[in-house]
């Protein structure tokens, strides 16, 4: 089947205003990276509201959505430790839901497993999601960080720098859908259940 998506309408002007941006950009990429280069431009939703912006402290932010990607030293011993967790409840965090503003977590070790990364999308800002980790789920974040080397604990006043000292924020980043939060969905799931129990019964 043919693709009918017409392609946007751009003038010549602006479009080799592009075109000189990407030679200051990327004029080192072969020219067929530039050319998908301009095709991703030119084609850009100019209504897409999901540009990257900041989290807070650190961080960027797409939209409602934010993300968190830190990396840490292991203690001896603590990515062992971690993967009995893990293992234990097959890797699926439940408990994490009490954090309305989560959309994932994960962890990764590497550096034969001397380090670990953390990474995690969440809706809002950051001192609002940190806050609501220690609030809601401390216990479960000292457990899983513990195995961290200089880990002050979730309750500590020093928390904060701990974690901000370790995150580095991402340099490129999507979001599908940038607008669509946690309670969005639950919200959304709630109401499609209602509908087919509804049609369930009419049927």
């Amino acid at each position: 089947m043919a693709d009918t998506e017409e392609a946007p309408q751009i003038d010549e002007t602006r479009l080799q205003a592009i075109r000189r941006r990407i030679e200051e950009v990327a004029g080192d990429a072969p020219q067929l990276a530039k050319l998908a280069l301009e095709q991703m431009v030119t084609k850009h939703n100019p209504d897409l509201k999901g540009t990257a912006g900041s989290a807070g402290r650190v961080g960027a932010q797409s939209g409602n959505v934010s993300e968190l990607t830190a990396i840490a030293k292991l203690k001896p011993g603590g990515a062992d430790r971690l993967r009995r967790i893990f293992g234990l409840v097959n890797g699926n965090f439940d408990g994490a839901q009490k954090v309305g503003t989560l959309h994932n977590m994960r962890f990764v070790f590497f550096d034969n497993d001397t380090r670990i990364l953390f990474a995690t999308a969440y809706d809002g800002d950051w001192d609002t999601y940190i806050n609501d980790f220690a609030t809601k789920i401390p216990d479960l974040m000292d457990l899983l960080f513990a195995s961290v080397e200089g880990w002050p604990g979730i309750a500590s006043p020093k928390v904060k720098d701990f974690i901000a000292d370790h995150q580095i924020t991402a340099a490129g980043w999507f979001v599908a859908n940038p607008q669509v939060t946690v309670v969005d969905v639950r919200r959304l799931q709630r109401m499609e259940h209602a509908v087919n129990e509804f049609l369930d019964k009419v049927g």
